[in-house]
């Protein structure tokens, strides 16, 4: 079924920016846009509007859409039982393109109308060493930005240079409100931005990590890539020519740490928004069991030729795998959740994964998985561990990254395995063959499981299997486990 087209029930030229957002793609436009759209719409956060700014060479075709578009877009919300509900957003009032104009981006940040900076850069944006934890200087861009007189190229560049401008002219800092998948968003922000100021300004950084607000957030709404498809269809039913619309599923869930010092948009008013003390509870029921789940279900799902994500959500097999793994190995590693039913939420998490009509691709889930995995499942195997506690489905997920990263399905044909660690992954993964423990040698994705007897007991197990039974007969012995 099909609702009418909803479009913005208030006069747009009453918005003003008071947010600056870095990385507008898909999941920006899904959550954090579309929730300041819903408060406009009921004549809240007018002075809340949202800026964008690209900074990536890709982000010019964003640019482009958007100008194109007076930066207005429609999101696409697909429910399970077919329903579709199509909105017209224009929280967003302009765009800047960091490499035409980066003092333009400069002096924006600068303006004490803007009072919140928020990001979806992708872990990459926030220069981790994986090994480590530490900030990574190593990166070209950052020696750059870093330069006495530089022009800044980086996100991280840019909001620098915006609050050192700040404070030279009296001006309040900004809050910094990362909307990454990354656990502790805003301690990792801020320790990271301050580390990235010290090497322009030892003061500076000191500054940045005393004074600056960044508070934890964690956000939760599958949001596939757009597809040629997607359009087709808006443009059908809706009778809409949008060059770069959203498809979303229609859950969301935003847990916000209420550390504002500039104040923040009314977003506890927006459905499925809450503001919380402390978001590491919530984070962490997010992690460990819809994204970890996910990883459960894409790898065995890719080996059993699946392509889609509904697809492989709908084999009792894996349905089997991820409800067990959720219930025996990864709520017993969480504490209490405010307002949370995990068991309810288990069950929603298996029914939105098997929604048929959001698409969300394998391949998209599948990839950097060495991120994913040492940051998602190792600590719920490190949890399990130390607590004397099953880990046999968590091995056998990391089995089937090992089984997927050796580059070839069970029938023979080639994976595209996408990872920033291609490479080094895939070399471990062939060794495999002759050194079953071998995966488990790469020290900064699992420290030192390759040497916990019990944990390895597991794995070999699952991934002899994989290899000798194949993954439909692996998951079937893990059922009948």
């Amino acid at each position: 079924m099909t609702t009418p087209l909803d479009r913005p029930r208030y006069d747009r030229a009453t918005l003003r920016p008071g947010i600056v957002h870095f990385g507008v793609g898909g999941f920006h436009r899904a959550h954090q846009a579309a929730v300041l759209d819903e408060l406009m719409n009921i004549g809240l956060a007018h002075d809340w509007a949202v800026c964008g700014v690209g900074v990536l060479p890709g982000d010019a075709r964003m640019r482009d859409v958007l100008i194109a578009q007076d930066h207005r877009y429609t999101l696409l919300l697909k429910y399970p039982d077919g329903t579709r509900r199509a909105r017209e957003i224009a929280a967003i009032v302009d765009y800047l393109y960091a490499p035409d104009a980066p003092d333009a981006v400069i002096e924006l940040l600068a303006d004490p109308g803007v009072r919140i900076v928020s990001l979806t850069v992708t872990e990459g944006g926030y220069y981790i060493n994986p090994t480590t934890g530490d900030f990574d200087d190593s990166d070209p861009l950052v020696r750059h930005d870093r330069q006495p007189g530089a022009v800044p190229r980086t996100a991280f560049g840019l909001i620098v240079a915006g609050l050192v401008r700040r404070r030279a002219r009296g001006v309040p800092p900004f809050t910094v409100l990362s909307c990454d998948n990354i656990p502790g968003n805003g301690n990792v922000t801020r320790r990271m931005m301050a580390a990235f100021a010290s090497g322009i300004d030892p003061e500076l950084g000191r500054w940045i990590a005393g004074a600056v607000a960044f508070p934890n957030s964690m956000v939760d709404r599958i949001t596939p890539v757009t597809t040629d498809a997607d359009r087709e269809q808006i443009a059908a039913e809706f009778g809409v020519a949008d060059a770069w619309p959203v498809v979303a599923e229609p859950f969301l869930q935003w847990v916000i740490e209420d550390d504002f010092p500039l104040g923040r948009p009314p977003l506890e008013r927006a459905a499925g928004v809450r503001l919380v003390d402390d978001v590491e509870p919530y984070e962490q029921m997010k992690l460990r069991l819809l994204n970890c789940s996910h990883q459960g279900l894409c790898y065995l799902g890719h080996l059993l030729g699946y392509r889609y994500a509904h697809e492989a959500a709908q084999d009792p097999l894996i349905v089997d795998l991820l409800a067990r793994y959720m219930r025996e190995e990864a709520t017993p590693t969480l504490h209490a959740v405010p307002g949370v039913d995990l068991p309810a939420y288990q069950e929603t998490l298996l029914s939105r994964f098997a929604n048929p009509h959001i698409r969300d691709t394998i391949a998209r889930l599948c990839a950097d998985s060495s991120d994913r995995i040492s940051n998602w499942l190792v600590p719920v195997i490190r949890d399990q561990l130390a607590a004397g506690r099953s880990i046999r489905r968590s091995a056998a997920i990391v089995a089937s990254w090992a089984r997927y990263a050796a580059g070839m399905d069970e029938q023979g044909r080639p994976i595209d395995v996408v990872d920033r660690r291609r490479d080094s992954v895939m070399e471990y993964a062939a060794a495999a063959r002759t050194d079953p423990v071998a995966f488990l040698k790469q020290s900064d994705v699992f420290g030192d499981l390759a040497v916990d007897e019990r944990f390895v007991a597991a794995y070999r197990w699952a991934l002899d299997s994989l290899h000798r039974d194949g993954a439909r007969a692996t998951l079937a012995a893990l059922a009948d486990s």
